[in-house]
């Protein structure tokens, strides 16, 4: 599914015609492509995507094409590594282990960014992989959340990306409502998490968090309760199915002062969900590569999106809505007879929580 909102921003939620227009525009690039994804893989999606950016470099353009040295381990196999290498691909592999800087291998680059020419650039949850596309495994496929920029605000996204190769600063301006928000060094390690909790604080009417990862920091956890407690609809969903077992159990650890102050928490039933939006009121959303955990937040290089156009607003929350029939809500009395070992596994997983 894709939905143009204004001329400059359409929303992808499924990997399909996602992958379609992405492909598409690669073919169109004249000068530069700049591409990075956390997963990388040479599947039935990824070896298209290894073919149309080998074409484009092999006539000249200039093709950079960034993979996290974790996210991408095993995923993207050494035949489309020499494709890349052969056609003139810049390829690289972040945050490599080396003993040197051992303590920097925690860090991933979790960003998924492409921008083609400076026309048009995506950005969002979706990885290059089959697992995202209903062509490549069927009904299974992970249900995500995307978008493709065009206008002013793609100058800001190649001076971010260029800003992140270089390892130096890059600070956002709004461009067509529009802002581009990464946590990249020491500056920005803090400002998605600001902003967020800034966000929570200022709420009047809803909260609306769409996340495949709920892991909460205590200050995080402290700004949705009070922004229960003043009235606001605070909703958030999540995977009842998790690709991250793990991870599932430190969610649900998290569960409890949250349904106390009246929280609404749906657990999505068809398959995994994987986007990553935060609707608040009618005239704020944000959608990107961020989860609500403790890596997203202080750990990973992220990158999200924010918008204040009220359609964009709008179409994001009228998407949460059509999710929320899929949803499952957690009752507060039914939870609290869950069994004991249920218990024991989401408070191991709390524990790990800052690991996930």
């Amino acid at each position: 599914m894709r939905e143009t909102v204004r001329p400059h921003v359409t929303l992808y939620f499924e990997g399909d015609p996602l992958y379609a227009d992405m492909l598409a525009d690669i073919a169109r690039a004249e000068v530069a492509v700049r591409m990075e994804s956390y997963i990388f893989a040479s599947d039935a999606v990824g070896r298209r995507f290894v073919e149309a950016l080998a074409e484009r470099a092999a006539h000249g353009v200039v093709v950079r094409l960034h993979v996290d040295a974790v996210g991408s381990l095993g995923a993207i196999d050494e035949e489309a590594e020499r494709t890349l290498f052969a056609s003139g691909v810049r390829f690289r592999r972040w945050h490599r282990w080396r003993w040197r800087r051992f303590w920097r291998f925690q860090r991933r680059n979790h960003r998924k960014l492409l921008i083609v020419d400076e026309r048009a650039a995506y950005l969002g949850g979706f990885n290059i992989h089959a697992e995202s596309s209903r062509a490549a495994v069927g009904d299974d496929a992970w249900r995500d959340a995307h978008v493709r920029l065009t206008g002013p605000v793609v100058a800001e996204a190649v001076r971010l990306f260029d800003a992140y190769s270089a390892h130096r600063y890059y600070r956002a301006q709004e461009q067509d409502g529009i802002l581009l928000v990464p946590n990249r060094g020491i500056r920005g390690r803090w400002l998605l998490h600001r902003l967020l909790t800034r966000r929570f604080a200022a709420a009047r009417t809803r909260i609306e968090v769409t996340t495949p990862y709920f892991v909460p920091d205590f200050s995080t956890r402290r700004a949705l309760i009070r922004a229960a407690r003043r009235g606001v609809a605070v909703s958030v969903m999540l995977p009842a199915r998790s690709d991250v077992t793990i991870a599932a159990w430190a969610a649900r650890a998290a569960y409890a002062p949250l349904l106390r102050v009246g929280i609404e928490i749906l657990e999505y039933q068809p398959r995994m969900l994987h986007a990553k939006t935060i609707v608040i009121d009618d005239d704020w959303a944000t959608l990107g590569t961020a989860n609500l955990d403790h890596r997203s937040f202080f750990i990973n290089d992220e990158l999200n999106a924010v918008f204040r156009d009220r359609d964009v607003v709008a179409a994001l929350a009228a998407r949460f809505g059509h999710d929320r029939a899929d949803c499952v809500r957690v009752e507060p009395a039914r939870w609290q007879l869950r069994p004991w070992w249920a218990w024991l596994g989401e408070s191991v997983a709390w524990l790990a929580r800052r690991w996930l």
